[in-house]
């Protein structure tokens, strides 16, 4: 698959026999071997000797990459070969972490990676044998990479924490924000856990801590970069009010919970701003490497906005209001795919639901449900981008135009 070819494994004895010949058996088998030693130390890195590849094999084992070994494979006999140095192999390790959470942040689908990743090394073969690294570079910005303004806006608005392998990359970009403040006194992360600051269970404190409003804020940014945090502490602070949390917060050695030390209240406009501030550091570690980075995106500031037309799984209608945004995307979807419809009424029966009484303003669907329309632009926003992501459509699946 390192040449460029997509073969299964059931395919993978034919291959072989057409390739090896009595001739060129025992070449075959000595680049065999060699490759096995760069595949051993992708893949468990400590057979690695060089200890800053260990550091981005590691980093980029836990976004768990296994469709982009092939690639690596090329990349690292470029290496192993002298022509490319270890500098620029680090560069394209880092510029491959990029692409990766980048895309990941915005919600775009990993099943497609298995086809893109094995055709990109012949490609820089053919046109930049010259710039090994600028040519990676290149090839990738054409391949579904997010430009600034989409992974500026979806690292706010994203739900970060969840299952799978979600938790996972969550954690070591927190680990990176924190690494970024470059504190003399590294703390060690193997002990530290994801913290909700606003808890998943909320006491009649936090209620009151939050406002009328604490069901929805609870449900649109429980999840969200701006309430997570790493900690040691995260049984003892359990579902404890934001003063108890503050003063543990406050004797952390983390540069992340230095940030609490001069905030008073934890609610839905201190969540906004820490999670603003963490999508900017975001923008300076996970560097924009294209070229032209200007175009618009799916994901506006939409207050003060009026959308005119929803284009959502390849359909396109003209709406007039947000309001209406949030009703055909509920329709569209209950209409195309009913059983992720019901997931979604599962997750958010906050705003939807067959019982009218639950809402303070309805409006019903096709299918004889409820939605909530006393929301804000920005809140509609959210919560139909969270269901796109609930039920894994990809950010090219909801787009809005705003006058």
């Amino acid at each position: 698959m390192r040449n460029g070819n997509i073969i299964k494994q059931s395919d993978v004895y034919y291959a072989l026999k057409e390739k090896v010949t009595k001739d060129n058996a025992t070449e075959y088998l000595s680049e065999l071997k060699n490759f096995s030693i760069y595949y051993q130390r992708l893949i468990f890195p400590d057979f690695e000797p060089d200890i800053n590849l260990q550091k981005y094999f590691r980093r980029l084992n836990r976004i768990e990459v296994t469709t982009a070994y092939p690639l690596l494979l090329n990349f690292y006999s470029n290496y192993a070969d002298a022509k490319i140095t270890k500098d620029e192999f680090i560069i394209i390790l880092q510029t491959l972490e990029n692409y990766l959470i980048r895309r990941f942040v915005c919600n775009v689908p990993s099943n497609q990676l298995n086809k893109i990743f094995p055709v990109i090394y012949p490609q820089i073969v053919s046109k930049y044998t010259d710039n090994i690294v600028e040519g990676f570079k290149t090839v990738l910005q054409s391949k579904g990479y997010p430009k600034d303004n989409e992974f500026y806006l979806r690292f706010r608005e994203t739900k970060f924490y969840g299952g799978g392998d979600r938790q996972i990359k969550t954690k070591l970009i927190l680990e990176t924000l924190e690494e970024s403040f470059a504190h003399k006194e590294k703390v060690p992360f193997n002990n530290l856990t994801i913290e909700h600051i606003m808890p998943q269970t909320l006491s009649v404190w936090w209620q009151n801590e939050l406002g009328e409003e604490w069901e929805e804020t609870r449900d649109l940014f429980l999840h969200t970069i701006g309430n997570l945090t790493l900690t040691a502490y995260n049984t003892e602070l359990s579902n404890d009010g934001f003063p108890t949390k503050k003063i543990t917060f406050s004797e952390s050695h983390l540069e992340l919970n230095k940030y609490f030390v001069d905030i008073s209240n934890w609610t839905r406009s201190e969540i906004e701003q820490r999670a603003e501030n963490l999508a900017k550091k975001a923008l300076e570690l996970w560097e924009y490497f294209g070229q032209e980075n200007t175009s618009p995106t799916d994901l506006q500031e939409v207050k003060g906005t009026s959308p005119i037309s929803l284009t959502i799984l390849g359909q396109y209608f003209p709406v007039e209001s947000w309001r209406d945004v949030m009703e055909q995307t509920l329709n569209t979807i209950a209409y195309l795919e009913p059983e992720k419809f019901e997931i979604l009424a599962h997750n958010f029966p906050r705003y939807l639901g067959k019982d009218k009484n639950k809402f303070r303003a309805i409006r019903q669907l096709q299918n004889e449900y409820y939605i909530e329309m006393n929301l804000s632009a920005q809140s509609i926003q959210k919560i139909c981008y969270q269901a796109m992501e609930t039920i894994e459509l990809t950010s090219d699946e909801w787009k809005v135009n705003v006058r």
